[in-house]
């Protein structure tokens, strides 16, 4: 199927010029990108080759630009009424992302999870269960929504809890599971506890993300014996981008990027020059059908290998990652398939002025990572015993998670001269 798609790498060039091209004949009337173009000479005839004229685009200057001119920002290429769709990230770079979309850059979302669920072999006989909290986050309704456009039944699994949502996978003879990687051990830990049978289930195939492990071998592997030898398919996307990536049909340690969709390069995060295939850099990405709020050479913070040209095993000729995201750019804790960032938990607790000083423990409960957080009263602080559960409050907020938060004696918490190390493993 991958191959009879795009039969070369010159047809996927050829196409890809075509659809830049409206592209930027569409971004008059965005204010964020207009400026930004007319600034570095590019116009709608820019050839592929010199993309690198069209500068990057950072989620600093994202976040910068909707605190400016708030709520949205000004990454809009239409009046605000032809938007349908809101999406929010959950701040974990310290400022929760808005993005609008329109119903045509909706259904191009949507149509890139038709090739990710194409690709898995999941279809309109499959019965999919979704295990996840259905937050603003855009990756969770766009699966969802995909999935029953296929024809596929699609069952809703928030505000469940595990031993609930195994129970509804048996009953409703659930055949593919969208989940994080951890989340998929969780459950068959889960199952373990209760006593639950897995093979009672008809689960087959589970389409992971939201996290680096469906191309992590180990941890692959570790899944589908949980499982009963399902298959996982991993796969990945952000908010600012949409869905990105496919699993290879035939090799279970890459992804292929949706290039029909989107732009990519890879690049050295310290110089931002091209890196060379075989060699780990920073993933960039052009979405080529999100007219509506679209990002132009978006640098990801995602680090990718990328194969060598040609065409895969597979039959796709287009962009080869091995091993999948292997990491990010800056440092983060997943949990709960939520990605927190030191520098995000900074500013809102920072932002809670009868806290002196805080430390965040990270501990690994069986397949799970945690967190959990302490803090010390201020001097100026008149309530401490209020203190835990107003800093839980703004986390829980910011976050869409329950994080543990307790208050500890003043003076307590070690003092740093140098860079602070508040995040500490135990």
């Amino acid at each position: 199927m991958i191959a009879s798609r795009l039969n070369s790498r010159e047809t996927l060039q050829r196409q890809q010029q075509a659809r830049l091209r409206a592209l930027l004949e569409t971004l008059s009337g965005n204010r964020f990108y207009s400026a930004r173009l007319a600034t570095a000479g590019v116009g709608s005839d820019l050839p592929l080759a010199e993309l690198h004229r069209i500068p990057f685009t950072l989620k600093q200057e994202i976040i910068d630009d909707q605190r400016s001119h708030s709520p949205y920002g000004t990454n809009l290429s239409y009046p605000l009424e032809r938007y349908t769709r809101f999406c929010q990230t959950s701040g974990t770079s310290g400022f929760p992302l808005r993005w609008l979309d329109t119903t045509e850059s909706w259904n191009w979302m949507l149509n890139c999870w038709a090739q990710v669920f194409s690709t898995a072999q999941i279809g309109r006989h499959d019965r999919l269960f979704f295990a996840f909290s259905f937050a603003p986050f855009l990756g969770f309704w766009t699966a969802f929504e995909a999935a029953a456009r296929l024809g596929a039944l699609s069952i809703p699994g928030g505000g469940l809890s595990s031993a609930s949502r195994l129970n509804i996978m048996r009953e409703n003879a659930v055949t593919a599971i969208c989940c994080t990687p951890t989340y998929a051990l969780h459950l068959a830990e889960v199952a373990s506890e209760e006593g639950f049978d897995l093979s009672a289930t008809k689960v087959s195939k589970i389409v992971v993300a939201g996290e680096p492990g469906g191309s992590i071998p180990a941890v692959r592997t570790r899944i589908e014996m949980s499982w009963n030898g399902a298959r996982v398919l991993d796969h990945h996307g952000m908010t600012e981008t949409g869905p990105v990536s496919y699993p290879c049909p035939a090799l279970p340690d890459v992804l292929h990027v949706l290039e029909s969709d989107f732009i990519a390069e890879v690049i050295d995060p310290r110089t931002g020059e091209p890196t060379p295939p075989g060699q780990t850099g920073e993933l960039v990405l052009t979405n080529l059908g999100r007219w509506g709020s679209p990002a132009l050479r978006y640098r990801t913070s995602d680090l990718v290998k990328q194969a060598g040209p040609g065409r895969c095993s597979c039959g796709s000729y287009e962009m080869a990652l091995h091993g999948g995201i292997l990491g990010r750019t800056d440092d983060m804790v997943s949990v709960r398939g939520v990605n927190l960032y030191p520098a995000a938990v900074d500013e809102i607790v920072r932002n809670c002025p009868d806290v002196g000083e805080y430390r965040v423990l990270v501990e690994k409960r069986r397949e799970l990572a945690e967190v959990a957080i302490e803090v010390e009263p201020g001097a100026e602080c008149r309530d401490s015993s209020g203190l835990a559960e107003q800093v839980k409050r703004r986390l829980g907020t910011a976050f869409t998670l329950r994080i543990p938060v307790s208050v500890v004696p003043a003076g307590s918490l070690p003092r740093f001269e140098m860079k602070a190390k508040r995040w500490v493993q135990r």
